[in-house]
């Protein structure tokens, strides 16, 4: 499956309890998602991570959904490379962190 069905499966899945909650209380259920993912990288479980990765994509989608972001549309701004350079593989400096 592309993204746009990935999409409009957790659509038909969870966008009415999504939508009822809100968009502020689904994303925290997001940021909540990708802490679990941290933590599973953190272990080094590969099965672990594959899941919670899954459940950070489909939170993520869920999101786009409730604020009506087609997400293969959004994902166009990588299409031609980095946004910022336009090249592929990047070749942007990396920030240091630093202001």
């Amino acid at each position: 499956m592309d993204l746009k069905h990935y999409q409009h499966l957790i659509n038909q899945l969870y966008y009415k309890k999504d939508s009822q909650r809100g968009i502020d209380k689904t994303y925290t259920w997001f940021i909540e998602e990708v802490g679990e993912l941290a933590r599973a990288i953190r272990k080094g479980d590969p099965e672990h991570i594959k899941e919670e990765f899954a459940d950070c994509l489909a939170w993520l989608l869920s999101i786009g959904t409730i604020l009506g972001i087609d997400a293969e549309e959004a994902m166009d701004k990588y299409a031609k490379g980095c946004p910022k350079c336009s090249k592929t593989p990047c070749e942007c400096e990396e920030r240091t962190g630093e202001s």
